[in-house]
């Protein structure tokens, strides 16, 4: 099978490669290291395609910008592919404001460009588009909450598993990133409903694993455990720290995607998380950071939440794994940490 994967020296678009890579596949990836210009030396990524390049046997980098039609095409071309997964983006929440322009041609019209590519060349293959919890909003925060010792949780029964993909997407703040990728998870929506192509769009909540290069602004986990290791002090903004979110591990995100790959349901749309019991709030999560380092983790408050963010957010997959029975993710949320912690280790 050939596999193009665009954003694939990042988190999940490297696990990706990595994956398919191994199973014997062709992979080309797409990546640019937009991800240094969003959030500056921090946030670069050309560290883990040197490790892609030296590591997977049947993998092509391609040095390109999706907003670049040319350059898609270019690589649309010498294909066909038999799977697309579409990782590219702008990912911050608050970064997108700095930038609206940049944010929405990353995220919106480049999704537009891949999935037209996709259209002309090899309208047969599967295709993963990787969109947001964002897409909801801030309309989570509607729900009726209840304050626990460490964490805000749900009141209403009906939403033990959590949130699932009925929520509305609109009249609600969803910050420009949000917006950016709506628009983006809509026309992949389209395009698999409207053209008929193989296109499941899939809404994450935390992602995260050893690969990723997380920052203040986005990255949540990975940046705690940096900053934790590295004796300095993390910000809390807002909520009291009791701010919950569900993370999954980039190698259960992936193997989520193949199981569409192999069955895949045109225009469907899934959210895609830790569920309940990879959830989290940032005090737990201290708690957690703590328990691995053998030493507490510095911290303090800052009683001033990101506009827009979501205060408690847990990831209901049943329908997903309605359609996909045989999916079953292998990381806790200990394993995640402790090999966040392992690979920062490594990394000194």
């Amino acid at each position: 099978m050939r596999v193009l994967v665009t954003g694939s020296s990042g988190l999940i678009g490297s696990e990706a490669v990595s994956y398919f890579d191994s199973i014997g596949d062709t992979v080309v990836g797409i990546d640019n290291n937009m991800r240094s210009v969003y959030f500056g030396p921090a946030g670069d990524t050309t560290w883990n395609r040197a490790r892609l390049r030296s590591s997977a046997s049947s993998f092509t980098h391609v040095d390109a910008d999706i907003r670049d039609r040319p350059a898609l095409e270019q690589v649309f071309r010498a294909g066909p592919f038999d799977a697309v997964i579409h990782c590219a983006a702008q990912p911050s929440h608050d970064r997108a404001a700095d930038f609206p322009l940049l944010d929405f041609e990353v995220n919106a019209l480049g999704t537009v460009n891949v999935l037209e590519m996709v259209r002309r060349f090899c309208p047969e293959a599967a295709v993963v588009h990787l969109s947001t919890n964002k897409v909801y909003g801030d309309a989570p925060n509607e729900l009726d909450l209840v304050e626990l010792d460490t964490r805000w949780d749900y009141a209403d029964s009906a939403f033990t598993n959590g949130i699932d993909e009925s929520l509305r997407i609109d009249q609600s703040l969803h910050s420009l990133f949000g917006a950016s990728k709506l628009a983006g998870d809509i026309v992949a929506q389209e395009y698999g409903r409207y053209f008929g192509l193989r296109v499941g769009t899939f809404r994450g909540g935390c992602l995260t694993g050893p690969r990723h290069s997380g920052v203040p602004l986005h990255g949540f986990l990975s940046h705690l455990v940096k900053t934790a290791m590295a004796g300095e002090t993390y910000e809390v903004l807002g909520y009291k720290g009791k701010q919950v979110r569900d993370q999954i591990h980039s190698h259960d995100v992936v193997s989520a995607f193949t199981h569409f790959i192999d069955d895949p349901r045109p225009g469907e749309v899934y959210n895609l998380g830790g569920e309940r019991a990879n959830s989290a709030s940032i005090l737990e999560c201290f708690s957690l950071v703590e328990k691995e380092l053998g030493r507490p983790v510095p911290w303090v408050y800052r009683d001033e939440p990101r506009r827009g963010d979501h205060i408690c957010y847990i990831s209901n997959m049943a329908k997903f794994r309605r359609h996909y029975p045989s999916w079953a993710p292998r990381y806790s949320l200990t394993d995640i940490v402790r090999e966040l912690v392992e690979a920062e280790a490594a990394a000194l």
